[in-house]
């Protein structure tokens, strides 16, 4: 198992390691094969849903299903689904690379889809016996059956082990006896299948259990009214009472207790996946907002010439780049510690769950970056529609409204932020990840007299590699310190970790877009990547200046006197250029390209 840790960097290690360009995967190291999946699958949206949008905003859920099934029935459902469960068995970058395409059209299919494929059906393929797998898992993969899951109760959402469902065991001990009720559970209204987590006596834990629905013999399982929310409205959302629901001891998904423990790993796979629900439905608003921005006339001038459009269009392009450039760098990671594992001879079951969970970090990270970006970028489309797109009648008003639930299921970005820092200091602790030399090295590193000689900056990107070196030395200083002052007591102090997450987390992602343009500059020449090199010294610049605004707020929170003064300084000089880039001229350059295009072109 050793040479599992030692080969592959590790979920977390990239605050305090140099990654190579060549070790990441981008978008345009896609196969061929992942490439014929991609255009099918957006084929497929653009065919039958992009132009049935109307649908999805009345309530359609006869429609949501009726597109899940045709789904189900080009293999879509199943693509993570080992061949041998009727799936098509693809690794974790093509699952991404559907659900990404899937989900840019409409929130609602979005939710559908995702709700199925992952925390649906995940938790059996996941911890399921060898015999509830092949009860289970065909009629899953193929469509013939839906899957919900059943977590969330009116007292149980963050914390989500607190649930107060009762499972009891019947005097034969046969069966369990399920009481309780759950609330916001997707695809209830067309479900056959939910994952349910119930608490058997009282157990420190909640249990998971597989149970089946049909409306016709309902088995003490009553279903509330669809939900009226504030977007995805053709996603079935209900509420779930359990009345005496006999479930056979045999549907127990895997041991009695271990339920949170299922629900928190079929959470990581949820996150970095609900990244890539993100992906397309930026690049789908950015591309309908260029349109309309050079159709749209006034002042005699279109207004995609207007420098303050430029600079919307220039921003959001950005984002989805550097977005799309973390996702897939993840996605790759956990494909290839799932490989390795299974290389070191774990089971497919095993590599899965232990490939994901190491990279929780990373997939509690892009959560957080995507779904704010695909907030953000929804909401200047509506900008840039201006009052047309306020109305009812343009894409721009039910994106922004589908978008803005991303930020809270699959953990809400709040708790997603405090769980990133929190997981990498357990990593810390647990020797995973070194964080203490590091942090000792940028401490000794502050005492110190800078350097003021003038670095070669000659490579490409050089410098901003040299920027991102820094950044991650605001993260390691400001952590260090936080963790020195406050020890275990630290994740009492909510603001100041949400302070030190955000650091992260620009880092992450502005490292992805970096070694993504680098590797492409020195595949395809400079002048080739020209406007991936501008997106990423753009968003770097965007980081440093939220970097430096962020560690500014945490140092001033927990320290004072010489130390602050020392720390307040060692900011300075780690968010510093040498040469500042000309940030208004990367906006226009990258903006008029997109103009150009006609659409979202990276």
């Amino acid at each position: 198992m050793e040479t599992v840790q030692q080969d592959i960097t590790r979920g977390g290690q990239f605050i305090v390691k140099d990654t190579a360009c060549e070790n990441v995967f981008t978008p345009e190291d896609f196969s061929e094969e992942q490439q014929m999946m991609r255009d099918s699958v957006k084929e497929f949206i653009d065919k039958e849903v992009w132009p049935n949008k109307p649908r999805f905003e009345k309530k359609d859920y006869a429609f949501t299903e009726e597109i899940m099934k045709k789904l189900g029935e080009l293999g879509l459902l199943g693509i993570a689904v080992p061949e041998e469960y009727g799936g098509l068995g693809m690794g974790f970058v093509t699952t991404m690379l559907v659900c990404d395409y899937i989900s840019g059209a409409t929130g609602s299919l979005a939710t559908a889809f995702g709700a199925h494929t992952g925390i649906g059906t995940l938790p059996i393929l996941l911890y399921g016996t060898a015999t509830q797998k092949e009860k289970y898992i065909p009629k899953l993969a193929t469509g013939e059956w839906f899957g919900a899951y059943c977590l969330t109760e009116p007292g149980a959402g963050s914390d989500a082990n607190s649930g107060k469902t009762k499972a009891t065991l019947s005097e034969d001990g046969k069966h369990y006896h399920i009481n309780g009720q759950k609330m916001w559970i997707s695809n209830a209204g067309f479900c056959n299948l939910m994952i349910v987590f119930a608490r058997i006596e009282d157990d420190k834990n909640i249990t998971g259990f597989i149970v089946e629905y049909d409306a016709e013999n309902p088995n003490g399982i009553t279903l509330g009214e669809e939900e009226h929310k504030l977007g995805i409205h053709s996603s079935s959302t209900r509420q779930v009472f359990f009345s005496d629901t006999k479930v056979p001891v045999e549907n127990m998904l895997s041991e009695r207790g271990n339920g949170f423990k299922i629900a928190m790993n079929a959470l990581n796979v949820g996150r970095i996946k609900l990244a890539a629900a993100c992906l397309d439905a930026q690049r789908r608003v950015i591309t309908e907002s260029v349109k309309y921005a050079n159709e749209r006339i006034q002042f005699k001038t279109p207004i995609a010439k207007f420098g303050a459009i430029k600079g919307k269009i220039a921003e959001i392009a950005t984002k989805a780049f550097v977005d799309e450039s973390a996702s897939y760098r993840a996605a790759k990671a956990i494909e290839d510690r799932i490989q390795a594992r299974i290389d070191a001879g774990n089971s497919h079951q095993e590599a899965e769950l232990k490939g994901v969970e190491e990279f929780a970090i990373e997939c509690s990270i892009l959560k957080v970056a995507a779904s704010e970006d695909c907030q953000n970028c929804t909401d200047e489309g509506i900008q840039i529609f201006g009052g047309m797109g306020f109305s009812a009648d343009t894409p721009m008003e039910a994106a922004w409204r589908d978008a803005r639930i991303a930020r809270i299921y699959e953990g809400t970005n709040e708790i997603n932020r405090m769980l990133s820092v929190g997981m990498l200091i357990k990593k810390a602790m647990k020797g995973h990840v070194d964080l203490l030399g590091p942090a000792m090295a940028v401490k000794d590193e502050l005492m110190s007299i800078p350097s003021f000689d003038i670095p070669d900056y000659s490579e490409v990107l050089s410098e901003e590699k040299e920027i991102l070196g820094k950044l991650k030395k605001v993260f390691l200083m400001v952590a260090g310190s936080a963790a020195q002052k406050y020890g275990t007591e630290l994740e009492q102090h909510q603001q100041l970790l949400m302070a030190a997450s955000d650091i992260l987390i620009e880092v992450y992602m502005a490292e992805s877009a970096i070694l993504r343009a680098e590797k492409n500059a020195k595949r395809n020449g400079e002048e080739a990547s020209k406007y991936q090199i501008a997106m990423a010294q753009l968003n770097l610049f965007n980081a440093v200046e939220k970097i430096n605004n962020k560690g500014k707020e945490a140092i001033i929170s927990f320290s004072e006197g010489d130390e602050q003064r020392m720390m307040l300084m060692g900011l300075k000089r780690f968010t510093k250029y040498t040469n500042m880039p000309n940030v208004i001229a990367l906006r226009n350059m990258i903006a008029e390209k997109v103009t150009e295009e006609n659409k979202y072109c990276f």
